[in-house]
């Protein structure tokens, strides 16, 4: 999670292409299905080769430098990272609207259990995602009328791991230039590899290609790294959702009765805002950049993304390290490890000392 904005894309998987989908609580129908194509295909109809965008004379200069870039970065990413070479990223695509998708997370009132769906090829994940934004709040009422605690976020861009060639996104066009780099190296990670079910061990493997990838940017680019301060704000905001979502999954299992749940919850999540403010305050300096966050109510879906995408970062910074920074033999070495059990992927991603993955779909 980070400040720029809500990036939980907590990405779709290839649900356009899966042909058949299917859902542990049955609310997956035929219907939702046809939304999905058509959402998709809505996506790719609209994408027109970058380097035909760069030579229309009418097109915004801004627009023009920003997609020269990202062709560089698109060349760097298989060059020096090794990331695969296709036309993922090659193309452009304006869907004149703010955001691409939008996910509906859902969990008990009294629960951190992420209410699943299941996806032939993807696996499963904790959220259902729309490309209509009416649908979404429509899903998210009729799940709150049920008595769950309900988060609609939105997508700005997402990876079809490769079934289809993602093109970069309009709704990327406010990013900063390493938000947009970073993407790229990010959903081309998930190209080169991907473990069904395992949300946190996908996240975390993306994540630290898209660090070091920037890095590497930077230093063959002979330009300013991303500012560490930045990135020791993400930390400590995720670290204190983390401990109010480990609070919350304490309280939960207790015998407390209902009503007494009930009431403490909402002192946790008190608690956090404040403890939000004074970290902001006094530690960042008036730093805002997380206050969007506390616009809407917190509640325990709002809590599922974190900590997905940076658990198991340090686990393969060290495995990187330890492959003498080479990008073939740490791709490999991730695969040997992406393909055994999941409680020795988990005890892997563990070596770092991360929070365990109560919420990982």
């Amino acid at each position: 999670m980070n400040a720029r904005r809500p990036r939980h894309k907590t990405i779709l998987r290839t649900l356009a292409a899966a042909g058949v989908c299917v859902t542990l609580t049955g609310c997956t129908t035929i219907g939702y299905y046809a939304h999905l194509a058509a959402g998709e295909m809505a996506v790719l109809r609209a994408r027109v080769p970058i380097r035909k965008v760069i030579i229309d004379p009418d097109v915004d200069p801004a627009l023009r430098a920003r997609l020269e870039l990202a062709l560089r970065a698109r060349a760097f990413a298989s060059d020096t990272l090794k990331l695969p070479r296709n036309k993922s990223y090659t193309t452009y695509a304006d869907i004149h609207r703010p955001f691409v998708m939008w996910n509906v997370f859902a969990t008990p009132a009294l629960s951190l259990q992420p209410v699943q769906h299941c996806f032939l090829f993807a696996g499963c994940v904790a959220y259902q995602g729309f490309y209509r934004h009416d649908r979404a709040e429509a899903l998210a009422d009729k799940l709150k009328r049920q008595g769950d605690d309900v988060w609609v976020g939105g997508v700005p861009a997402y990876s079809t791991l490769g079934h289809f060639a993602d093109p970069l996104l309009s709704t990327m066009d406010r990013w900063s230039n390493d938000e947009m780099i970073g993407t790229i190296f990010h959903e081309l990670a998930h190209q080169q590899f991907y473990v069904k079910n395992d949300t946190a061990f996908n996240e975390s493997f993306a994540t630290f290609v898209q660090e070091q990838g920037l890095r590497e940017w930077h230093a063959a680019n002979h330009t300013a790294p991303p500012d560490p301060a930045g990135a020791a704000r993400r930390r400590q905001f995720t670290e204190m959702v983390l401990a109010t979502r480990e609070k919350l999954k304490s309280l939960y299992a207790s015998d407390l009765s209902d009503a007494a749940k009930r009431k403490r919850k909402a002192l946790a999540f008190a608690n956090m805002q404040r403890d939000y403010e004074r970290m902001r305050d006094s530690e960042w300096h008036g730093y805002a950049g997380y206050d969007y966050w506390f616009d809407t109510p917190i509640n325990n879906a709002k809590l599922l993304p974190f900590g997905l995408y940076d658990r198991g970062v340090p686990a393969f910074a060290a495995l990187f390290k330890r492959c003498n920074s080479d990008w073939t033999r740490f791709y490999a070495a991730v695969r040997r490890i992406g393909g055994e059990p999941a409680a020795q992927r988990d005890a892997f991603l563990g070596d770092a000392g991360m929070p365990s993955r109560a919420a990982s779909p």
